[in-house]
C-alpha cells in the first residue's frame, strides 16, 4: 500500500468512529480524533535518520492517525531500517479500527522494504507508564526513539487512579495531556523525539507550572505550530480549545526554536526561528512559554523587557476578588439595602468603566456586611480590576477597568473571585496613577505580548504579576494626559502608553 493510501483509509476510519461512538463518552475520556492533515504535519517533524530501529510510542493511539504518518512519512523519507510501533489504546470500540490500521502499516513498510512491527498495547497507558518509570521519570526497562501523541484532554480526578497512578512517580499535574507527555518524556532515550498536539493552556499559569518545570529541564522545545483560527483543527469534534503542536528532544540542545503558524490545518504554515531565550526567557521564575509569531511579537517582548518596573516596584499587589460566590451565597443580596456592601462581578465592568447597580441582571448586587464577610471588603478607593476570564467573542484577552468611589455608595466595595484587583496592600491606588495603569494593560501592546504565552481566555494574577511596568512617573502622566477620559482600549490610547513608555514598537491603531 502507497503511503498516500494508508492516509486515506485511516481517515475514513476516523469519520467512522467519530460517528459510531456517543460524544458523552468520547468527552469522558477526553477523545479527540487526530485529522489526517494535522497528523501528516506532526510525523513531518520528526527525524527519520536514526540509525537502527526507530522504536515509536503512540500513546492514546484511537484509531491510528499518528501511527499510519509516521509509517508514511518513513517510506517518503526513503527510511530503511526497522521501525517498531507501539500503540495504546483504553476504548475496546476502537481497537478493531486501531489494529487495522496498524496491519496496514506493516504492510506499507513491507512493500516498502522497511520491516514494520506493531504492537497494540490495550492497558491504560498511564498506569502501565508509571510502571516502566522511577520516581525521577526515567525508563527503566523501555528507551523510545521518539514519541508522536494526540493525549486525552481531561482533568484527572482527585483520588482517582490516574490521580494515585502519578503520585507514585511524584508526578503532579492538573490534566491527562499534560500527564501523557511527562510520561512519555521520562520513557524516551537521549536525544528521543516527542512531537504533540495538546491545548496551549500548559504555556502559562500557576495550574501547569510544575509541568512546564519538569518538562524544561528534561527536554528542549525544537519547534512550536500555533492555528491562528481557534476551533479549525477539530472543528468536526467541536473542540473549542486553541492547540499548539510542539517537537521536543530529550536531553536537547537549548539553541533555536522554530515557529510556524497557519490559519487551519489545511493551509501551508508561515515560519521563523528565534533564539531559544525568546521562547523561554532563563529568568522567568513561573517558566512561561511564549509564542512571538512575528517580527512585531518579538519587538513588543523587547519593549516590555525594557520597561522599567515591577508591580513590587510601583508598590502594588493584584490578587483575585475575595469574594467565591457560592461559598457566600447565604449573604448575596440582588440589590444594596442597609447592612450591604456592594458586590462587582465581571459583568460590570464596561467601556473601561463601572456600571453598577444592574437591576435585571442574574448576579448578585451587594453582599451583607457581617462579621463572617467583613474580611471580603475593601476600602471604597480606587481600583484597578481586569478580567479574569473574556469570552471567545472579546477582540480583548485583557479587558481592564477603573473603580472609584463614584460609583459606589458606602465605605466599602467587594469583588467578586472572577476580577483581577490591582491594590496597594489592600488599599486604593492613587487616581492618576490607577488611571496610567488602567490605559496601560488596555494598551494594544500589552493585550499582544500577553496573547505570546496566553493561548486561552483566562488572565491568571500570576498573568499580571510577570509583566514589567512604566514606572510610577509615566504612569502617572499617561493618567493625567488622558484628561478624564475612560481608559478603554483606543488609539488615543495607545498614542499615550508609545509616548509616556518610550516604546519602539509603532503601534497599530485600534479597531
Amino acid at each position: 500500500m502507497a503511503p498516500d493510501g494508508i492516509l486515506l483509509s485511516t481517515e475514513e476510519r476516523r469519520h467512522a468512529a467519530a460517528a459510531e461512538l456517543q460524544d458523552r463518552t468520547r468527552s469522558d475520556l477526553g477523545q479527540v480524533f487526530t485529522p489526517s492533515r494535522v497528523a501528516e504535519f506532526m510525523a513531518g517533524l520528526l527525524d527519520y535518520s536514526v540509525e537502527g530501529t526507530l522504536r515509536v510510542l503512540d500513546p492514546g493511539a484511537g484509531i491510528g492517525s499518528l501511527s499510519a504518518a509516521v509509517v508514511a512519512r518513513a517510506v517518503q523519507e526513503g527510511r530503511s531500517d526497522p521501525i517498531h510501533l507501539d500503540a495504546f489504546e483504553i476504548d475496546p470500540r476502537l481497537r478493531s479500527y486501531l489494529r487495522a490500521t496498524l496491519d496496514e502499516c506493516e504492510h506499507a513498510g513491507s512493500a516498502a522494504g522497511i520491516a514494520v512491527a506493531t504492537e497494540l498495547h490495550e492497558e491504560d497507558f498511564i498506569a502501565w507508564a508509571t510502571e516502566e518509570v522511577v520516581g525521577s521519570l526515567h525508563a527503566t526497562g523501555v528507551s523510545y526513539s521518539a514519541c508522536v501523541m494526540n493525549p486525552p484532554y481531561r482533568k484527572i480526578n482527585n483520588g482517582g487512579a490516574d490521580r494515585r497512578a502519578l503520585e507514585r512517580v511524584g508526578l503532579r499535574v492538573s490534566n491527562l495531556y499534560a500527564a501523557f507527555v511527562a510520561l512519555a518524556l521520562g520513557l524516551l532515550r537521549p536525544d528521543g523525539q516527542l512531537v504533540a498536539i495538546t491545548p496551549r493552556s500548559f504555556a502559562n499559569g500557576p495550574y501547569f507550572r510544575e509541568f512546564r518545570e519538569f518538562m524544561l529541564r528534561r527536554a528542549s522545545i525544537d519547534h512550536l505550530h500555533v492555528y491562528e483560527k481557534r476551533g479549525l483543527v477539530f472543528a468536526d469534534s467541536d473542540v473549542l480549545q486553541e492547540n499548539v503542536i510542539f517537537r521536543a528532544t530529550r536531553d536537547g540542545t537549548r539553541a533555536a526554536v522554530t515557529l510556524s503558524t497557519s490559519r487551519g490545518h489545511e493551509d501551508v504554515p508561515e515560519s521563523r526561528t528565534v533564539t531559544y531565550d525568546e521562547v523561554v526567557q532563563p529568568d522567568d521564575p513561573e517558566s512561561f512559554i511564549r509564542i512571538p509569531i512575528d517580527r512585531q511579537d518579538t519587538e513588543i517582548a523587547e519593549w516590555m523587557a525594557s520597561l522599567p518596573a515591577t508591580l513590587g516596584d510601583l508598590g502594588l499587589n493584584v490578587s483575585t476578588g475575595r469574594v467565591v460566590d457560592f461559598r457566600a451565597k447565604e449573604h448575596l443580596r440582588s440589590e444594596l439595602a442597609p447592612g450591604c456592601v456592594p458586590l462587582v462581578y465581571p459583568a460590570n465592568l464596561r467601556h473601561a468603566g463601572i456600571v453598577w447597580p444592574q437591576p435585571a441582571s442574574r448576579k448578585a448586587q451587594a453582599i451583607a456586611s457581617t462579621a463572617t464577610t467583613a474580611s471580603l471588603f475593601l476600602p471604597n478607593e480606587d481600583y484597578v480590576l481586569v478580567k479574569r476570564f473574556t469570552s471567545k467573542e472579546e477582540r480583548r484577552r485583557v479587558v481592564a477597568a477603573l473603580a472609584t468611589p463614584d460609583d459606589f455608595p458606602g465605605d466599602a466595595v467587594a469583588f467578586e473571585n472572577h476580577l483581577n484587583v490591582f491594590h496597594a496592600a489592600g488599599r486604593g491606588l492613587d487616581r492618576d496613577l490607577a488611571m496610567g495603569l488602567a490605559c496601560f494593560l488596555n494598551s494594544t501592546n500589552v493585550d499582544t505580548y500577553v496573547r505570546q504565552f496566553s493561548g486561552h481566555t483566562q488572565i491568571n494574577a500570576t498573568d499580571l504579576r510577570t509583566l514589567r511596568y512604566p514606572s510610577a512617573d509615566d504612569l502617572i502622566a499617561v493618567g493625567r494626559a488622558l484628561d478624564g477620559a475612560k481608559p478603554e482600549p483606543s488609539a488615543s490610547v495607545d498614542r499615550l502608553v508609545e509616548q509616556h513608555t518610550r516604546s519602539p514598537v509603532p503601534l497599530p491603531v485600534a479597531s
